[in-house]
């Protein structure tokens, strides 16, 4: 087998993908089996700085290096082979967001990041304007906003895109963009694969008085369908990838894609019907629509799959950064003790004992919103731990309180799909660090949505590994082949999973939360009026 791997690597029948998430920046190459051979990866933190959640560009290009360093030493310590090359790459990133560039190619402000809730003005202009839901994480929207603003830097701009868009035109010079991640930036014609032009044209004339000297077309990326080449390595690229300039240019590159779609790769929910669900800072739960929705929602983004079916898109900006501050305080306690912490069993026995609580949580609440929430209008972050001197506060229903808050504002927005425009879903794919545990974070899933959940055993892969599936089908595919043939026969042909259907007590006892959630909004608003940020000074 390791003679296989090897001659794979030496031949270059491999792919590479790399995707920049919001903790964790990972690299992972694979064989034509489409198995793991090696991985990197590179910790990182977003920063609030001036009032915008950001990345600086040097931390960026660190962590793309640092990850890619970290999987070639992998490859030469496993296999004795320097990686000189290898059969295609692909990279991911988080969508949305704002990144602006001069036409000397120079980032004209700091990466504004997906979590900013700085444009809820522009949002709600643009969602009018074009009937057509704008949520404010889309970079339309951080465009608009800083018209409206009237910030400095907009007359200068020459080209806008996405992280993932950024890392791609670096490496390539091509200003490309996977129809997925395109989604997040602005509308998309499912029948033309392209920006809605009818939309892009109402935006031009909305900014006419402005004279810029830019239309919107011409500042954003060209959009790719999946299987499509996008551009290849260039020298320079290759240098920067490969600090030690092992790495060869002219290695072909997929267009890059944002999260979402890597997420539905890497669960194989790229096909009607399906869905995913996936879990990080954000929550994010993709459902491919066979019609077209009947009315605006706020709550819904209209995004598409790589291979440009439409998808609606719920997504929270909130998820696991305040169950995780939790479990470090119990690894604080832990240590103060004199013990020494496993992280994996300090997690794995802390979520268990959300299976042995109340069904509803014991009367408890929790918002986890470390920054404002989009699905329930909350424009700070203000974590919040509440209890009435009734509630039964132990520890069981202190995990299982903040294990539904978690996906809370999630269930909000499946609501209206599931329940108001009667969304089929035949099976909903679960994947992220929470689904490690097994069973727990299954449970709560299936209690929120009311539909089966799987985990594969191909879910801890995660998008690292759905953006090298792509690079793979742009070379692999065969001749009018679908992404969604690719991956039920080739890919996920003997994959393991586990499903667990929603438990009866586990899914009242969520409505019953719910209810507790929605009505406890008036308390966490009052947090963000009352609770102020600079208190150190």
């Amino acid at each position: 087998m390791d003679q296989d791997i090897k001659q794979a690597i030496t031949k270059g029948e491999t792919s590479l993908g790399i995707e920049f998430g919001s903790t964790r920046i990972k690299a992972v190459l694979i064989d034509h089996h489409f198995e793991t051979i090696a991985s990197g990866s590179y910790e990182w933190e977003n920063l609030l700085v001036d009032g915008y959640w950001t990345y600086n560009l040097e931390s960026i290009i660190t962590g793309l290096q640092e990850a890619y360093s970290e999987m070639k030493q992998e490859v030469e310590r496993k296999y004795g082979i320097t990686l000189r090359t290898v059969g295609s790459i692909g990279f991911s990133a988080m969508m949305h967001g704002y990144m602006a560039f001069d036409s000397k190619g120079e980032l004209l402000v700091p990466f504004r990041t997906w979590r900013n809730a700085t444009t809820g003005v522009a949002a709600k202009v643009l969602t009018d304007k074009f009937q057509f839901n704008i949520p404010e994480r889309w970079s339309i929207a951080h465009l608009y906003q800083a018209i409206l603003n009237e910030e400095q830097h907009v007359p200068q701009i020459d080209f806008m895109t996405t992280l993932a868009g950024y890392i791609h035109w670096l490496l390539t010079g091509n200003k490309s963009i996977g129809i997925g991640d395109a989604s997040g930036i602005f509308p998309i014609d499912e029948t033309t694969h392209d920006y809605n032009e009818s939309m892009v044209k109402q935006f031009d004339e909305l900014i006419a008085a402005k004279g810029y000297d830019w239309k919107l077309e011409g500042i954003l990326p060209k959009v790719y369908i999946s299987g499509e080449q996008a551009g290849v390595l260039t020298a320079a690229g290759a240098k920067i990838l490969d600090k030690s300039e092992d790495l060869q240019p002219g290695i072909p590159l997929c267009p890059p894609e944002g999260d979402a779609g890597t997420g539905m790769v890497a669960t194989n929910s790229v096909r009607k019907r399906t869905g995913n669900v996936s879990v990080g800072t954000s929550v994010f739960a993709m459902l491919v629509l066979e019609k077209d929705l009947s009315a605006v929602y706020p709550e819904i983004d209209l995004v598409t799959t790589p291979n440009g079916n439409p998808v609606g898109m719920v997504h929270a900006n909130n998820c696991s950064s305040d169950l995780n501050a939790w479990l470090g305080l119990f690894r604080e306690f832990y240590e103060a003790m004199g013990q020494k912490a496993d992280p994996n069993q300090l997690f794995s026995v802390l979520l268990n004992k959300a299976l042995e609580a109340d069904p509803d949580g014991g009367g408890l609440l929790s918002y986890g919103y470390l920054s404002g929430e989009n699905i329930t209008g909350i424009e700070k972050g203000r974590p919040l731990f509440v209890r009435s001197p009734e509630s039964r506060f132990n520890l069981p229903n202190f995990m299982r309180t903040h294990l539904f808050t978690a996906f809370a504002a999630l269930k909000i927005g499946m609501d209206i799909l599931t329940k108001k425009e009667n969304v089929a879903i035949d099976s909903i794919l679960a994947h992220g660090g929470l689904f490690k545990t097994p069973i727990v974070g299954q449970k709560i899933v299936a209690a929120a949505m009311n539909v089966p959940v799987s985990v594969m055993s191909t879910a801890g892969e995660g998008g690292a590994w759905g953006i090298a599936i792509l690079a793979s089908y742009m070379m692999n595919k065969a001749q009018q082949e679908s992404l969604e043939d690719f991956l039920d026969q080739k890919v996920f042909r003997d994959a393991e999973g586990q499903e667990i259907s929603p438990d009866s007590s586990d899914v009242k006892g969520f409505e019953a939360f719910m209810e507790r959630y929605t009505q406890g909004l008036a308390i966490e608003q009052a947090a963000v009026d009352n609770l102020v940020e600079n208190w150190r000074d």
